[in-house]
């Protein structure tokens, strides 16, 4: 059995936990009543350790009952005898855990990998067989515009009617899973004919990004930046500008 050091040893702690508790209680007690009693002039107040010794268990007792009361303690133990009958413990190697989460995460991350690669070796193949045309016309959707109107009710330039809905994977935000769409920074202009010609060109991907999250679900975002300035991101999404109107978001100042 546990007894504290310095006191009555007639008292005995009745568990170890509760005997090191109180131990440790009563010895601040007791360090911090010494120090008080030491500016005592000439000595003259004494108190016995027996009477420090008492107050420290009547303190112990108190910080323990309030303990119980409110860290839930009782409500733990009664849930965890609820179910004991259904908890069973079971040895497992330490060795074969870590080379399981190994291959599971060399897994993971070969999927990943090989999304990136479907990626890069599509867009390579587009800008391939895309003609570059200085005066080529088309109308992507731009993330900043989608789905605005004018004052007479009509679908703005580069915006259209783009369905969005939350989604639960992606943190709840309203997004299409069957479209990406185009994010241009204010500094940039969106139709000038490098941002036309690289919208084109990259629609292609549209298809890989949907083609990588069917065989990789856990796969979040999907994008393609161009030294441009245009940002193609699926799913596609609504994109707020700052306070005052303005995107400053630009791809090619992004450490990636």
């Amino acid at each position: 059995m546990k007894r504290w050091c310095g006191g009555n040893t007639g008292h005995v702690a009745k568990s170890d936990r509760s005997g090191l508790c109180r131990g440790r209680l009563m010895m601040l007690m007791w360090i911090i009543l010494s120090s008080s009693l030491s500016l005592m002039v000439d000595g003259q107040m004494k108190i016995s350790p027996e009477m420090v010794q008492q107050w420290a268990v009547t303190f112990g007792k108190e910080i323990a009952a309030m303990s119980a009361r409110y860290s839930g303690a009782k409500l733990l133990q009664k849930k965890y005898k609820d179910v004991e009958g259904m908890v069973k413990i079971e040895e497992l190697k330490g060795e074969e855990l870590v080379k399981k989460f190994a291959e599971e995460m060399e897994e993971m991350l070969g999927r990943k990998m090989k999304s990136v690669k479907r990626l890069a070796e599509a867009a390579e193949d587009a800008d391939l067989y895309h003609d570059y045309n200085d005066t080529l016309e088309f109308d992507y959707f731009n993330s900043l515009l989608i789905n605005t109107v004018d004052e007479g009710g009509n679908q703005v330039p580069l915006g259209g009617e783009f369905p969005l809905e939350e989604n639960e994977h992606f943190n709840n935000l309203p997004v299409n899973t069957l479209l990406s769409n185009i994010q241009v920074p204010t500094n940039v202009y969106n139709r000038d004919p490098d941002i036309l010609n690289g919208a084109f060109m990259s629609e292609a991907l549209n298809e890989v990004f949907i083609e990588n999250f069917q065989k990789d679900p856990t796969l979040t975002w999907q994008y393609f930046g161009s030294s441009t300035g245009f940002f193609r991101l699926y799913p596609g999404i609504q994109w707020t500008p700052d306070e005052h109107g303005v995107v400053t978001f630009d791809c090619r100042n992004r450490n990636w």
